[in-house]
This record gives structure tokens, C-alpha cells and sequence, in this order.
């Protein structure tokens, strides 16, 4: 997720939610949401920092993230794209971050010298997920596993739900085809976020809602992985929202985005234990 998406649409958002309505009761529905848009722009910050950066080579009994150079012993290649959730904004240190706990986790578990490179980029929505694929394949060998993390900024930018679901489709198509066993976060809801008021809030969740069920479709569909965030820990975020958004009330803390690698990391060492997965085959 991205703020600066979410404060330059929220008055679109707003206005769109009040279409549902007619007559005077549309007029008062869209001041309402107009208003309630506004104050959503002044609680939620601007984001200028830059989150932390994990690249490098993860070990079972590492201790720290090694850098990466050419030449370097590397047995599974993990890369990461997607918006602000998959680059771990909201986090302080690099080993916070969702694709170093991903990565770190694999390591462990396989005894593999893993490689992370992250593509995501803050603020990003689906229509930039084919850059981030064509810059892959510019640097180098497509990975061995893909992460991808999307969809709250399709909501927020009011991008179809069709076009956000086929420009992933495409996405995870091109993905699996070069070999990578590929998974996917798919939009979270946004009923635990406060520092969007209601019902604005409730416009943005059942429309988050209706692209992550038409992703974990489309995703299934071509072969990937889909782990709907939507469906995991909603209770703990509504219930412990100090401890699980960052400081802005709209991205994960640190202790968030453990909870969503957690639910990653279990479907991702299953299929990497799959017999027809090029890890299994390259290692065994």
C-alpha cells in the first residue's frame, strides 16, 4: 500500500462509494464521504522515507544478510514485487521486512543459501507489475521463487477490478512460465484501518474484498499460489491495532508483516517440496 495513492484518491473513493445512492440521498452520502476523504488526507502522512533495504544472501546460520555478488553460491533466488506492502514500508530495519523474513525462513528450513532481490516498488499498483517483470528479465535469470504482494492500491486508485486481475493474471503467467514457483498476497481488507473513517472505510473494504477473491482465482488459474490475506488475521488487526499498523495507522508494523509472512512461508515451502519444482530437482 501506498499513502500517497491513498490521499490523492480518497475524495475519488468517496465519490465513487456515493454512486450506490440516488437523489438527495446521493448528494448527502457524497458530502459525507467528500468530508470524511478530506480528514482522511490530513490524519494519514505523506510517505517520503524509503523503506529498509534486505537484498543480499540469507544462510541458515547467518546471522546477518550477506551482500550478493556475481559469482556468489547462491541455491534458490527469491524475488519480490509488488507495492509498499511487499517492500516492507512501515519497517525500521531490514531484517523486519517481509521478503527478509521470507527468505530467512526458506533458508532455515532448507539448509539452501538463498538469494533475495526485491523489484517492488512503494506506491506501485497492478499496471506496474509487467515494469517490474521486464526489469527482472533485463538484469538477469528469472528467480526461483516470485513473491508478489498487490491490490490495496488498485482499490485506492479505483482501477477496475477486471483490468487489476488481468494485469496480475499476465503477470504470474509470464512468471511460471520461466520455471519460478510464484506466490501471492492478494489485497487485504480494510476494515481494521482507523485512520480511514466510516462508511468510507466500508466502501474500500468490500471493494478490497471483491479483488482479492477475483485475484485468488485468476491466480489459481495460471498456476500460482494464492494466500488471501483477506481471509488471515483480520481479528488480530482489528483487535491490536497499536501493535500491528505503523506509526501512520495505514501500513503493517513490523509485527504485522510477520503475521502476513507467516501465513506465506508455510504454502511456499510446501510447493517448493513439490517433485515437479526446480528447486527440488536442481538440489536433489
Amino acid at each position: 500500500m501506498a499513502i500517497r495513492a491513498t490521499r490523492r484518491s480518497a475524495v475519488t473513493l468517496g465519490t465513487a462509494g456515493a454512486f450506490a445512492f440516488s437523489g438527495t440521498l446521493y448528494l448527502g452520502v457524497r458530502n459525507l464521504l467528500a468530508g470524511q476523504a478530506d480528514r482522511a488526507r490530513q490524519t494519514i502522512p505523506k510517505a517520503w522515507d524509503l523503506p529498509p533495504r534486505a537484498d543480499g544472501l540469507y544462510g541458515a546460520d547467518d546471522t546477518e544478510v550477506q551482500p550478493f555478488h556475481r559469482g556468489a553460491n547462491v541455491d534458490l533466488h527469491l524475488m519480490v514485487f509488488g507495492d509498499s506492502t511487499a517492500t516492507g514500508y512501515g519497517c525500521r530495519a531490514a531484517e523486519e521486512v517481509p521478503g527478509a523474513l521470507i527468505a530467512k525462513a526458506l533458508a532455515q528450513r532448507t539448509g539452501l543459501r538463498v538469494r533475495l532481490s526485491t523489484k517492488a516498488i512503494v506506491g506501485a499498483t497492478s499496471k506496474g507489475l509487467a515494469g517490474q517483470v521486464d526489469a527482472m528479465f533485463v538484469a538477469g535469470p528469472p528467480p526461483d521463487v516470485a513473491v508478489i504482494m498487490i491490490g490495496a492500491n488498485d482499490v485506492t486508485a479505483l482501477n477496475s477490478i477486471a483490468g487489476s486481475v488481468q494485469r496480475l493474471r499476465a503477470a504470474v503467467k509470464r512468471l511460471r512460465a520461466s520455471g519460478a514457483v510464484v506466490i501471492v498476497g492478494t489485497c487485504p481488507k480494510f476494515g481494521a484501518i482507523s485512520a480511514i473513517p466510516r462508511p468510507l472505510r466500508w466502501v474500500a473494504h468490500v471493494r478490497a474484498c471483491q479483488l482479492a477473491r477475483a485475484q485468488t482465482l485468476a491466480v489459481k488459474a495460471v498456476g500460482g499460489i494464492a494466500v488471501p490475506f483477506a481471509d488471515f488475521r483480520a481479528r488480530e488487526f482489528h483487535d491490536s491495532p497499536h501493535l500491528l499498523f505503523a506509526a501512520d495507522q495505514y501500513h503493517p508494523s513490523a509485527a504485522g508483516y510477520a503475521l502476513a509472512a507467516g501465513q506465506m512461508i508455510p504454502a511456499l515451502c510446501a510447493a517448493l517440496d513439490r517433485p515437479d519444482s526446480r528447486v527440488v530437482a536442481s538440489s536433489g
